[in-house]
């Protein structure tokens, strides 16, 4: 890796990269003493088990066993190689690492990756000079500032216009060299179906660029000025290799800092909603694009935030999809406030009517709880002079509060109901209590299967074997010296498992072409995550400092033994099987070969 980029680039990216500020894009980070603790993101867990040290620049998880630097960090996280994680903690670095170059325009155009963000770089480039800078773009730039767009919204959300022609844009995009494949791909052009030719995707239309963590664009959203029976008003790009819309929140890249502050997120339905938001000061708002709330959303909000609000149209539409999102995020532990709006507005129409410190004051500040919008909800349309309203109600209530309430909230909207329904408190308790000895009965067997998976998991208990695999890679990870002895003066690979005998070639690669030991360089030469898993477990691991070749000599002994008896142990077997076919010979010689064997332990 290293003669692809040069080595002096690779440890200047490596020693400014602060691996608490790394892993605290992904991780909510609390410090505890000298570490910081959270959540793994590679496995789920409710306590913290994922520890980063700040002094050793590494991370460690002692749920599932994940750790290493900052640059592995990325390769796991992103599912990326070591180019490119090297190429993103250089960019916050202000390094340019060129990752095209160095894996060859072969290997780079085959990822697809970045060409189409340069396509969309590009494109947004293009439409934000036009409607800020020509003749051509002066319509659109009316219509936004008449609809309260100021230059530095336009600006900050790198707001643009495609021009009504049919393709200029794929002509401007040939000149940069993209070939058909390319053009295909982005979504930026389309085939023409009947006649040779290519035409533009967006014409005419006041463009949105979709950005992803990094701000780079890699899709757009176009809206036209004046909505006609024949088009949409808004047009989006189609799903590609970099846009994936259940994968995609509308403003990460500008709304992170803020998020982290308070640890909070305002959700809200679409990209205008956020730009509304933007208008009125709120800056920690993110959007999905079109689509349901789904599991990757809110993996990528845990990493930011403890607390949602979701602010979703006040429409009958807009009262479902707030539902849709809220539970899934009350499910993930997420602190959950729905922002209600009133009279079927949305959150452009509200701040144009009432201003954005109403819309701050009134709504985003003052969120319902979790329980108290699903009773809203729930109310909706529902007549209580209708006993199958009434009763429809107040189940979904109670089915909200059992098993996840706490006894004070129980009771507090127990006598909500009870005062709404003119219902006694003590018949709805009945009927909670029901329904809570029937949530407690369907968890059982959830509860006895994590019971049972305890001990497989105790199963995976460090061995007298692993231990001493373990100490012993130590030895030779920290000093090549003990690496060369053991080349030099053992005849066989000295470690019995299947993985130690894989870093111990990679270690003995890795010495050859640098000679000095280096734990955080030899782990970003590892593509494989277990072995990596391995040797984080193996750098912390407690060397004797005074005794090592006694500590060494004790781990090659032990490992001796164990592979003997292991001998023994397929001899005894073979012996057997030489018996049951009535090969005397065989058996009895294999028989002494044991006693042998027996005897140099």
């Amino acid at each position: 890796m290293s003669n692809r980029i040069p080595e002096e680039v690779i440890e200047e990216i490596r020693s400014k990269a602060d691996i608490v500020d790394v892993v605290g894009e992904y991780v909510q980070l609390t410090k505890r003493g000298r570490n910081w603790f959270g959540l793994c993101p590679f496995h789920g867990e409710s306590t913290p088990s994922f520890s980063v040290t700040a002094d050793k620049q590494i991370f460690h998880c002692f749920g599932c066993g994940a750790g290493g630097n900052a640059i592995t960090f990325l390769m796991d996280i992103e599912n990326i190689n070591f180019q490119e994680a090297l190429a993103k903690l250089g960019e916050r670095s202000g390094i340019e690492v060129d990752v095209q170059s160095s894996e060859g325009k072969g290997a780079a155009q085959a990822r697809n990756g970045d060409p189409l963000i340069l396509m969309h770089e590009f494109a947004a480039d293009m439409y934000h000079h036009i409607l800020l800078n020509t003749e051509e773009g002066q319509a659109a730039l009316d219509y936004l500032e008449n609809r309260g767009f100021t230059q530095e919204i336009i600006e900050k959300y790198r707001i643009g216009w495609a021009l009504p022609e049919w393709n200029y844009m794929e002509v401007a995009l040939r000149r940069k060299g993209y070939d058909d494949e390319q053009l295909e791909a982005s979504g930026l052009a389309i085939k023409r179906e009947k006649s040779d030719g290519w035409f533009d995707r967006f014409r005419g239309r006041i463009m949105f660029p979709i950005m992803n963590e990094n701000g780079k664009a890699i899709a757009f959203s176009g809206r036209v000025l004046e909505q006609s029976k024949q088009e949409a008003k808004y047009m989006n790009s189609p799903e590609s290799p970099i846009f994936q819309k259940s994968q995609v929140l509308y403003n990460v890249h500008l709304a992170r800092g803020a998020i982290r502050k308070n640890r909070k997120i305002i959700l809200f339905e679409g990209f205008m909603d956020v730009i509304a938001a933007g208008k009125a000061g709120i800056d920690n708002a993110l959007a999905t694009m079109g689509t349901s709330l789904t599991s990757q959303h809110i993996r990528q909000m845990k990493r930011f935030a403890q607390e949602v609000v979701v602010c979703f149209d006040g429409d009958d539409a807009g009262w479902e999809a707030a539902k849709r999102a809220a539970v899934p995020l009350e499910e993930a532990n997420f602190k959950v406030g729905i922002a209600v709006l009133p009279n079927g507005m949305d959150p452009d129409d509200y701040v144009r009517q009432n201003g954005a410190d109403a819309f701050r004051e009134h709504i985003i500040e003052k969120p319902q709880t979790f329980i108290a919008f699903a009773m809203m909800h729930a109310r909706r349309h529902k007549n209580f002079q209708y006993e199958n309203d009434l009763l429809q109600y107040i189940q979904e209530v109670l089915q909200l509060l059992a098993g996840k309430s706490s006894p004070v909230e129980r009771d507090l909207y127990i006598k909500q109901l009870s005062a709404e329904t003119k219902l006694s408190e003590e018949a709805i308790l009945q009927q909670y209590r029901r329904l809570e000895t029937r949530s407690i009965e369907r968890s059982r067997p959830k509860a006895a299967e994590s019971v049972q998976a305890a001990p497989r998991r105790e199963q995976k208990k460090i061995t007298s074997l692993h231990r001493a695999e373990r100490l012993l890679f130590a030895h030779a990870l920290a000093d090549p010296a003990v690496m060369d002895k053991l080349a030099r003066e053992v005849e066989t690979i000295p470690f019995i498992s299947e993985e130690y005998q894989a870093l111990y070639v990679q270690l003995l690669g890795f010495y050859e072409e640098w000679e000095k030991a280096d734990f955080h360089k030899f782990l970003e030469t590892l593509t494989d995550q277990e072995l990596r898993k391995l040797v984080m477990e193996t750098a912390l691991a407690e060397r004797d400092p005074d005794h090592p070749e006694e500590e060494i000599e004790d781990c090659l002994k032990h490992l001796n033994k164990h592979r003997i008896e292991q001998q023994i142990n397929l001899k005894i077997q073979q012996s057997k099987e030489a018996e049951k076919q009535h090969d005397l010979k065989r058996a009895l010689l294999l028989a002494q070969e044991v006693i042998a064997l027996r005897k140099s332990l």
